[in-house]
């Protein structure tokens, strides 16, 4: 493929998806998303995203690491190189990794699409009322650590391709498979129809996580941190807690979903021997 292209003035024209990138997270990006560092920008490249890149705005020193891997892709995207300076002109604050660029949504999957069929073995975690961008982050990070099939979340609960979510996932957000619960359904009619236990974690539950038997299809829901999950879901899906030590009830919810997402995949035979 060609070099790329450099560009030299922060209003150019093909810079315009990258401007006031902090002010465009809150509101939207119709459709797009941005994606920061290297590592990241390889899974947005790779076979297992679902994503595709638009465009890619690089320093000029990080191109020779990167120009292998973009030249091989199908179709590759346009790569726009400019200094440090001009990035953050552009994104309006510094950028010190100098790679960045803007992926494509596309069509949002089906939900049901992505839970492997009964009776074969699932692991789905749902994220009920997830609002912070690090608790998503790293909730998709366990996902993927882990094995999930999928990850859901309801109407309440931030987007996993914010800009934050996706570097606190260490990419895994363009990896794991995800999709919104339908507005019309409940995570227990959702469990319901795809043949899926409903495990709803909550300090207060009374069946420990480490006396559990293991199901061989799960569905993990999570809350958010203080309010925790509603009480009608805890009544009608079976509840579990995570014991900890005497005194203290709290988990950060991301730390929770990985110790329970491993406490499920290790039963079901999903993690490597190492």
């Amino acid at each position: 493929m060609p070099d790329p292209e450099t560009l030299s003035d922060p209003d150019d024209t093909r810079l315009e998806p990258y401007t006031r990138m902090r002010e465009r997270d809150l509101v939207g990006r119709t459709g797009r998303f941005i994606v920061e560092g290297e590592v990241t920008l390889r899974l947005l490249l790779g076979r297992r995203s679902r994503f595709r890149a638009e465009s890619i705005l690089i320093a000029p020193e990080r191109w020779p690491g990167l120009a292998a891997d973009i030249a091989a892709l199908p179709a590759p995207p346009p790569v726009y190189c400019a200094t440090k300076a001009v990035m953050s002109a552009v994104t309006g604050f510094p950028i010190h990794r100098g790679v960045l660029a803007v992926g494509l949504r596309g069509a949002e999957p089906e939900a049901a699409a992505l839970v492997p069929p009964s009776p074969a073995p699932a692991l789905v975690v749902g994220l009920a009322g997830l609002t912070n961008h690090d608790n998503v982050g790293a909730a998709f990070r366990n996902a993927a650590a882990f094995g999930a099939d999928a990850v859901f979340l309801d109407g309440e609960s931030c987007d996993p391709l914010y800009r934050k979510s996706i570097r606190v996932s260490a990419g895994a957000a363009l990896i794991q498979p995800f999709a919104r619960l339908p507005a019309e359904q409940d995570w227990l009619r959702f469990a319901e129809a795809l043949d899926l236990q409903p495990l709803a974690f909550s300090p207060g539950a009374p069946e420990p996580l480490d006396g559990l038997a293991v199901p061989a299809r799960a569905l993990l829901i999570l809350g958010t941190e203080g309010p925790g999950l509603d009480a009608a879901t805890l009544a009608r899906a079976r509840p579990i807690r995570i014991p900890m030590a005497a005194g203290f009830d709290s988990l950060n919810v991301a730390t929770a979903a990985g110790i329970a997402l491993y406490t499920i995949a290790r039963g079901q035979g999903r993690l490597g021997q190492t």
